[in-house]
């Protein structure tokens, strides 16, 4: 059973910290992502037949979007971060504004498009980012000093966001550090502000991170899926 271990609740702020939600499965989770370059900062997934167990509806973490989305709900992308004490980044406050799909078409609402790491990515209208959720997987302990993953409570209900106005966004809606433990997930509105500080004292900071949707994309456009 999952239990709820913050102050935070994912409808009334858009986040919520799930205890042990993969504690059992750590060692297997990770063991299928061993074989990734350990010296990029963040590696787009795609393709780990061994990660089908845990990331579907009925796996330990893909059914914490089920519980939001519904059975319908699956991986739309997959990023696994690693921060170490050679790779100790910081990260301004902002949007994740873009989803990954199979191929580029000209769809109203839909762009600019960006190629990242060779696959395509755009930015959607708001209302469909509206409909998706975040899980950020930890892999090792983050306490106050490993760069937990900061956010604006409740920040996602104020639409997108211009560049200009996301400090006085973050002042209004104050700021949340998001401690976690091994085996803990922690599951967002997609759309949150959200930043993150280097390291105070540089540990090893896996992370990963999925995106969880529950529609077809329109006019011909796919999801280029995990």
């Amino acid at each position: 059973m999952l239990t709820i271990a913050s102050s935070l609740n994912f409808d009334d702020h858009g986040a919520e910290r799930l205890r042990g939600a993969v504690g059992d499965d750590l060692t297997a989770l990770w063991a299928s992502l061993t074989h990734l370059p350990a010296d990029h900062a963040g590696i787009r997934i795609r393709g780990i037949a061994e990660l089908t167990p845990f990331i579907g509806s009925d796996g330990p973490i893909g059914a914490i979007a089920a519980r939001t989305l519904g059975a319908a709900s699956r991986p739309v992308r997959a990023i696994l971060f690693d921060k170490t004490a050679d790779a100790n980044w910081s990260l301004a406050w902002h949007q994740d504004r873009t989803i990954c799909v199979k191929h580029r078409m000209d769809v109203d609402g839909f762009g600019p498009w960006t190629v990242k790491r060779g696959m395509q990515h755009v930015a959607p209208p708001f209302e469909l980012l509206s409909r998706m959720v975040t899980l950020r997987v930890h892999l090792d302990d983050v306490p106050a000093t490993n760069a937990p993953l900061l956010i604006a409570p409740g920040s996602h209900k104020h639409g997108r966001v211009p560049v200009g106005l996301i400090d006085d966004v973050v002042r209004d809606c104050g700021t949340f550090t998001c401690l976690a433990d091994a085996g803990d997930v922690w599951a967002y509105a997609t759309p949150i502000l959200h930043a993150s500080d280097a390291a105070a004292v540089p540990a090893r900071r896996r992370v990963l991170q999925l995106d969880y949707a529950a529609s077809e994309l329109p006019s011909g456009l796919e999801w280029l899926g995990v």
